[in-house]
């Protein structure tokens, strides 16, 4: 069980040590310092701003249940799970802070430097304790010197607001390395996120341990709740409007390149969630054919095939990922049909394929037969199809796996186990991407030339339901002429 809500003694301590540190300036900085006067005034005068009853935030109730069920793993073991620190882009500015996976689903916090401590209470059960930042120090100085102080990058959350919010103690993040270094027993603790963290438990942990642990969460968040499916839908939904904004600038793309389409759906992105869920794929023509084309400087052109890889992340950090291939011109020629066709059929076979008590390797091995079918009548890999099939001779064309695990990862869950992963047994709540697609390489002389240079891939987010599958993002229109038709209309 989660202890009441008591802070930690250290927390006192720490913050009045904090208040003798100097803040340090910037080495060309404009004013030489601060005088008594100045730093007398900037300590008085400022309102009370903490927010008083504010309400759990909407997965509250889902990260309590998911720390019990962690805890139940892991009786008597002290379990660590740090957030991540701001990664340095340039000199003195950082990237975006995107919190780990781990640390985000069992806290619903997304705050740099946070520490997630799950300490044994008893034989079983554990008391959790989040350890943040508080608020910018008013005394000191630090709220309005300090890089990172709350007038430079915005206001923190006090520890008691977090208390609100998470529904767990706050402590001061300050003491943690301190409690850390200083426990004894078993430890695990989510590597490669904070290098503090893990000096500090240097000589308690195991990396093999410690493995074990990130296993389990990746595992855990195979079958979604009823909260992250609908953070999915979200995604999907946002990513959907996205596509339809790319389309509709299509013209402004040719006049220009493919970064057009790339800023056209970030906006969509930055507007209705959190960010992109990764770097968005807008490869026009033959760059089609690189499978993670994310230098999207080429040009656009009327009469080639836009193959846009994109998704949408929501606030809570779940992400879309949805591919359509598209004529830029809004009309595909009968080549580029019969290849976009192929791609289609073998989707349809992938999505048939996707429903509970299947094997998860079900959808790729249905899909990956439809496209060696057609390679073979095609006359560019002699058959049978099972000895394509056999000997994996589609895979030159195909060159990927048909999908992968979705949610707070693109490729989600990617540290579970392989049994329980790809060759595992699809349960309902599980989410996935199905995804053919057939590269045809712009210097690939075994095939004649009119195939040189065209990518096709086709991709949706796919629910395991009870009864099947439900398509989470049917509402972009798959089918070839459903695809012109739809672009048609947008294009008005």
């Amino acid at each position: 069980m989660e202890g009441g809500f008591n802070r930690v003694q250290e927390e006192a301590d720490v913050a009045d040590a904090a208040e003798e540190q100097p803040i340090k300036q910037r080495k060309n900085g404009l004013y030489a310092g601060v005088s008594d006067e100045l730093a007398a005034n900037m300590q008085t005068g400022w309102a009370d701003t903490e927010l008083r009853d504010l309400e759990p935030i909407a997965q509250a109730a889902r990260t309590a249940a998911r720390r019990a069920e962690l805890s139940a793993r892991f009786p008597g073991e002290r379990l660590v799970v740090p957030a991540g620190n701001l990664k340095t882009r340039s000199n003195d500015t950082e990237y975006p802070f995107r919190s780990s996976v781990e640390y985000a689903y069992l806290t619903g916090n997304q705050t740099e430097d946070g520490v997630l401590v799950m300490e044994p209470d008893g034989e079983s059960g554990h008391t959790a304790t989040l350890y943040l930042l508080p608020r910018s120090n008013r005394e000191n100085g630090e709220f309005w010197l300090d890089g990172q102080g709350e007038l430079w990058v915005g206001r923190r959350h006090s520890l008691a607001e977090g208390e609100q919010l998470y529904g767990l103690p706050c402590a001061d993040v300050r003491t943690v390395l301190d409690v850390l270094s200083a426990a004894d027993g078993p430890v695990r603790v989510v590597r490669g996120h904070d290098a503090g963290v893990e000096e500090a438990l240097h000589s308690a942990a195991d990396a093999e341990r410690d493995e074990e642990l990130r296993t389990f969460l990746s595992e855990q968040r195979l079958v979604k709740d009823e909260f992250e499916i609908g953070e999915l839908q979200k995604a999907v939904d946002s990513t959907v409007r996205g596509f339809e904004d790319v389309v509709r600038v299509l013209d402004k793309a040719e006049a220009t390149s493919e970064r057009y389409i790339e800023g056209t759906f970030f906006l969509r992105a930055r507007v209705e969630g959190n960010d992109i869920g990764y770097g968005s794929i807008c490869a026009a023509g033959p760059h089609a054919t690189t499978l993670h084309w994310q230098r999207n400087d080429g040009p656009v052109r009327s009469g080639e095939l836009l193959l846009l890889d994109a998704g949408v992340e929501t606030h809570t950090l779940y992400t879309a990922d949805v591919t359509r291939t598209l004529p830029v011109n809004g009309r595909f020629t009968d080549f580029q049909r019969k290849i976009y066709d192929a791609v289609y059929e073998a989707q349809e076979a992938g999505i048939a394929a996707v429903r509970p008590g299947g094997k998860y390797l079900d959808f790729h091995h249905a899909a990956q037969r439809v496209l060696a079918t057609h390679l073979v009548e095609w006359g560019l890999v002699e058959g049978p199809v099972d000895r394509v099939l056999e000997l994996g001779l589609q895979r030159r064309w195909t060159l990927h796996g048909t999908g992968h695990m979705l949610g707070m990862d693109v490729h989600d869950c990617a540290v579970a186990r392989r049994e329980t992963y790809a060759e595992g047994t699809l349960e309902p709540g599980m989410c996935l991407t199905v995804e053919p697609g057939l590269y045809f390489q712009a210097d690939d002389l075994t095939v004649p030339e009119e195939y040189r240079g065209i990518g096709v891939r086709i991709e949706d987010d796919i629910l395991v339901t009870e009864d099947g599958n439900r398509n989470l993002s049917a509402a972009l229109p798959r089918a070839s002429a459903d695809v012109e038709s739809w672009m048609a209309r947008l294009k008005g």
